[in-house]
């Protein structure tokens, strides 16, 4: 098919997908539709949120992609990651933890370190997965051999693409999403940073802004249009770190109680800047950078954001630079560090323990009385079709009655369980906990996810107490 005439084409489907009122797939399913229509303030925000939400900010290095697992275990990505690696890093990640299919693919903005990987992502998941739900574009084209590859794996895979724009609704089930970008109309429509795709999440009491590569004025637009609705608890740090985004009036608006940055160690573009630092460090916000401290994982409740990376380093902004490089790529599981409290809360850092599978002598009381004695992971036939007969069963070895309640069960992927409160363990007793839905009891846990947690292949299993002391990690082949 000749270039040319393909993208023109390419430009009048997106423009038509984004305005007709279809649904991701093209089915018309009765659901609302994205628009333009529907102002942000008309959605539904949960106070109380059930499940939770996960954040993972990849280790791409000089580049950034982002995963979202949503409460119901509706995914989206955004970005892939840089040409030069196509997708490897974000490949890998995505099988490791078992992710089969993306529902949404956001593509801030067409530069070639935001959608190296999006062809070999769709190929992969239309082919060996369960596909990709949709992709939503900014719609300012770009000319390298990366954005025709996108192209294409768009058209040979027949995947939905909206053109979307600032005030759209993107669908993501039990969170409120709200596209804050691209502008409309373009700033300029030569500059892909200053018109690329800006989303706020918001879940329960805590919030994510995700400015992509934004610069000075598509952040003057964000602060003039939004003001303090741009407020955050995570921020992921516009344009890598670059001193030309994360403006002073942009971070007093969002004030987040936590940032990002994902660019590479040695970063040829001085990313992050110092003075992004300074300006990070006058507001004491603890900054994560996935150069060293690996991929950071966010996991919150609706109240609470937990913090996990692969690796220990500094998170006072104007000390980052302390910490070792982590190669993109990594496989090292993410710990537990810190513990953000939301709507104006603090940071409070979890203190590292050890790892406990002994058995109480003098009381069920004590954590080490709890002993995993079966992981069920195989399911028969299909697991996604028989959750509920992957399962652990814990017992309690101690002498006396174990407290369970908001005590975590975490797998190596980072997806955690949380046990309901007023669960306790008779000494000798067993709960099972199975990996699908049901009615709780006192031998019957239900974890109620839309997919399988535990690897058939081998896994690694943790609990935490409630005040995340590690009380039993045990690995399983």
């Amino acid at each position: 098919m000749h270039r040319s005439w393909y993208a023109a084409f390419l430009v009048i489907v997106v423009v038509l997908a984004g305005c007709s009122g279809g649904t991701p797939g093209g089915t018309d399913t009765g659901e609302p539709p994205l628009s333009s229509t529907t102002a942000p303030s008309e959605q539904t925000q949960q106070t109380t949120p059930e499940g939770s939400m996960e954040i993972h900010f990849i280790n791409v290095g000089q580049s950034a992609s982002t995963l979202i697992i949503g409460p119901t275990g509706e995914t989206m990505l955004i970005d892939t990651g840089d040409f030069r690696t196509d997708g490897k890093h974000v490949l890998s990640y995505l099988k490791e933890h078992d992710i089969e299919r993306i529902d949404h693919l956001v593509v801030t903005h067409n530069d070639a370190d935001h959608i190296g990987g999006n062809a070999a992502v769709i190929e992969y998941l239309e082919t060996e997965g369960e596909g990709v739900g949709a992709v939503y574009d900014p719609g300012i084209a770009a000319s390298t051999q990366t954005y025709e590859a996108y192209l294409d794996a768009i058209e040979e895979y027949d995947v939905t693409l909206y053109e979307v724009r600032e005030g759209d609704q993107l669908p993501f089930e039990g969170v409120e999403t709200r596209l804050l970008g691209p502008p409309d109309p373009y700033l300029d429509v030569d500059s892909r940073n200053e018109n690329g795709i800006v989303l706020h999440l918001t879940f329960g009491q805590t919030s994510f802004l995700h400015t992509g590569d934004a610069e000075e004025r598509q952040e003057e637009h964000l602060v003039e249009e939004y003001g303090e609705s741009l407020n955050a608890t995570i921020y992921k740090a516009g344009h890598h770190g670059s001193d030309s985004s994360s403006s002073t009036d942009l971070l007093n608006l969002v004030s987040p109680e936590v940032a990002v940055i994902s660019s590479a160690y040695d970063s040829q573009y001085g990313h992050p800047h110092e003075t992004v630092l300074e300006r990070f460090g006058e507001r004491s916000i603890p900054t994560y950078w996935t150069a060293t401290h690996g991929t950071v994982v966010m996991q919150t409740n609706g109240s609470a954001v937990t913090v996990k990376t692969q690796a220990q380093a500094p998170t006072d902004p104007i000390a980052i630079r302390d910490g070792e490089p982590v190669e993109p790529g990594t496989t090292t599981p993410a710990e537990q560090r810190a513990v953000i409290a939301a709507a104006g809360g603090s940071v409070q850092p979890v203190s590292p323990t050890t790892t406990s599978t002994s058995t109480a002598t003098d009381g069920g009381s004590e954590p080490g009385a709890l002993e995993l004695v079966e992981v069920h992971a195989d399911a028969e036939g299909s697991d996604r079709e028989n959750l509920n007969d992957e399962y652990l069963i814990f017992e309690n070895t101690g002498d006396t009655k174990l407290d369970l309640s908001g005590w975590t069960v975490e797998d190596a992927a980072d997806h955690v369980y949380t046990v309901p409160d007023e669960t306790t363990l008779k000494p000798g007793a067993q709960v099972t906990l199975h990996t699908g839905s049901g009615s709780d009891t006192a031998t019957d846990l239900y974890w109620g996810a839309s997919a399988p947690v535990w690897n058939n292949g081998g896994d690694t299993v943790t609990v935490r107490t409630n005040d995340g002391t590690i009380v039993l990690q045990e690995e399983y082949n």
